[in-house]
């Protein structure tokens, strides 16, 4: 494994209560392997990114777990240390460029910075590197891209100059935070056939965080599936998109939209919404919107368990009924 976080958890202490965005969580990412995120806004997910680069914003705070990167716990590094994993063990993508990009600065000087900072290269060189960046991620006319700044770009260029920036530094593992939010359809699917191409070029980790299950599963080695701050459901994406277990995961599922459904059909949305995190029900956080939800749904929240075929936290899924 490349990444291997365990027991996780993030709380926000504000004047309504303490928020567990990040609540026990625990997974690991494979060398090579790409690991999709999903679930709906307010999860949990993007602050998941954020723990494990140690940026959770105040008043928040990482409380407990660690975070091992390659053999070594990040959460213990020094400051130093960390800044050098950041954008150079670990590259993110985050959802909105044109919040993340500098907006002063050009294009190709924001990744060639990082190119001299975390692999040595001359300025020369690292100029020279973010123009060839530019160029193998389909931006037309690299050289002349290279000298805009960020508002010159169209919506799809700043999401492909801000991949060049998170690879620039040839991380290990690269998080990519909601990526595709905002672009059409066309440039989503460009955008994620980018992100097989540079882990194809350079061999690195994926962590893909996503509300869209669909644009995950068809980028995916595995899924997991969070909700209210928990992992409920992880297996490998055929697993789960073709028989998801979880109610919530089955949820999630029945709400894509399918080619060939008569225009009358209605979508199968998951009733209720997410619950607050500062009041969270008792026991098992969804089922207060499952359909399959027990007595005992509503006393204990139930454990990520191994079922077979895949991690699930539920008390309707058994190991009996994995398949084999």
């Amino acid at each position: 494994m490349l990444l291997s976080v365990r027991d996780l958890r993030t709380r926000f202490e504000l004047d309504e209560g303490e928020l567990w965005p990040v609540n026990g969580v625990s997974f690991s990412v494979g060398t090579g392997e790409t690991l999709g995120l999903v679930g709906e806004s307010g999860s949990g997910k993007s602050m998941v990114a954020l723990s494990i680069l140690d940026l959770v914003p105040a008043p928040g705070r990482i409380v407990s777990g660690e975070v091992d990167l390659g053999g070594e716990d990040l959460l213990s590094m020094s400051g130093a240390a960390k800044r050098r994993v950041r954008g150079g063990e670990i590259g993110i993508v985050f959802q909105d460029p044109s919040a993340s990009l500098n907006p002063v600065y050009r294009i190709g000087d924001q990744i060639a910075d990082v190119a001299r900072l975390h692999r040595g290269l001359g300025r020369v060189e690292a100029r020279r590197e973010a123009v060839h960046l530019l160029g193998d991620l389909g931006i037309q006319q690299p050289e002349k891209r290279a000298r805009a700044y960020p508002f010159e770009l169209s919506g799809g260029m700043r999401q492909r100059a801000q991949i060049a920036i998170a690879i620039a530094g040839r991380p290990r593992l690269l998080i990519a935070d909601e990526p595709t939010t905002a672009l059409d359809a066309t440039v989503q699917a460009e955008i994620c056939d980018l992100l097989k191409h540079v882990q194809g070029e350079f061999g690195m980790s994926i962590l893909l965080i996503s509300h869209d299950l669909a644009l995950v599963a068809d980028v995916a080695d595995r899924i997991m599936v969070m909700y209210a701050g928990r992992i409920v459901e992880v297996g490998h994406w055929t697993a789960i998109t073709q028989e998801p277990r979880h109610p919530y995961t089955k949820g999630l599922i029945g709400a894509i939209p399918h080619l060939g459904a008569g225009s009358g059909s209605p979508l199968e949305a998951i009733a209720g919404t997410v619950p607050d995190l500062t009041d969270l029900p008792d026991g098992c956080p969804f089922h207060p919107r499952c359909p399959e939800a027990g007595e005992d749904c509503r006393s204990a929240v139930p454990r990520l368990q191994d079922v077979g075929d895949r991690l699930c936290a539920c008390y309707r899924v058994k190991h009996t009924e994995a398949v084999t």
